[in-house]
C-alpha cells in the first residue's frame, strides 16, 4: 500500500499517468547510496528481483541506459552489441545528474530528462516483478517487468 502522504518522485508520477500498478518501498539510508545487494536486503526482496540502472556513452556519442540485476556487472561488449554500437563506456559519475536528472544511487529507468534507448537484462522475462529505483536514494518501486518495458520503451538482451 502506498502512503498517501508520501512524496511522489517524477518516476512515480509517470507510472501513475501511464496507469501502471506499482508498490513504493522505502529503506533507511544515509546521505550516500548503498550497493544494490544491501538494498535488496533492506527492502526484504530476493536479490535477483532488484535491478540497478546504468548510464553509458557510445563511441559515437549516443547515451544508452542498461538495467541489470544488482548482483551482476554490465558486460560492455555485450551491451554495445545489443545496441549495435562498436563500443560503450560508463559515463562519469559527475555527468549522471546533468544527463538524467537523477543522482548516483537514485537513478531510475523511468523519468529521465530525455528518453534514452533502454535495455533490460533478459532475466526480467522470468520474473513476476522487479524493483528499480523510484528516482531517489532510499526508495524503490516494485512493478511487473512488462509494464516497465512498456513505459520505458525498453528491450531485453543478454548484457551481463
Amino acid at each position: 500500500m502506498r502512503n498517501m502522504a508520501e512524496q511522489k518522485t517524477n518516476a512515480m508520477r509517470i507510472l501513475d499517468r501511464a496507469h501502471v500498478a506499482y508498490e513504493s518501498l522505502e529503506y533507511a539510508h544515509g546521505k550516500d547510496a548503498v550497493d544494490g545487494v544491501t538494498v535488496a536486503s533492506l527492502v526484504g526482496h530476493p536479490v535477483e528481483n532488484v535491478f540497478k540502472t546504468l548510464v553509458t556513452l557510445s563511441g559515437k556519442g549516443n547515451i544508452y541506459v542498461f538495467v541489470v540485476p544488482v548482483d551482476h556487472e554490465l558486460d560492455l561488449k555485450k551491451a554495445a552489441a545489443a545496441v549495435s554500437e562498436k563500443s560503450i563506456q560508463m559515463i562519469h559519475v559527475n555527468e549522471i545528474q546533468g544527463l538524467t536528472g537523477y543522482i548516483r544511487g537514485g537513478c531510475s529507468p523511468v523519468g529521465m530528462k530525455k528518453r534514452y534507448p533502454t535495455v533490460f537484462h533478459q532475466s526480467i522475462q522470468n520474473l513476476s516483478y522487479i524493483l528499480v529505483s523510484a528516482g531517489r536514494i532510499g526508495q524503490q518501486v516494485k512493478l511487473a517487468p512488462e509494464d516497465l518495458l512498456q513505459v520505458t520503451g525498453g528491450m531485453m538482451a543478454d548484457i551481463c
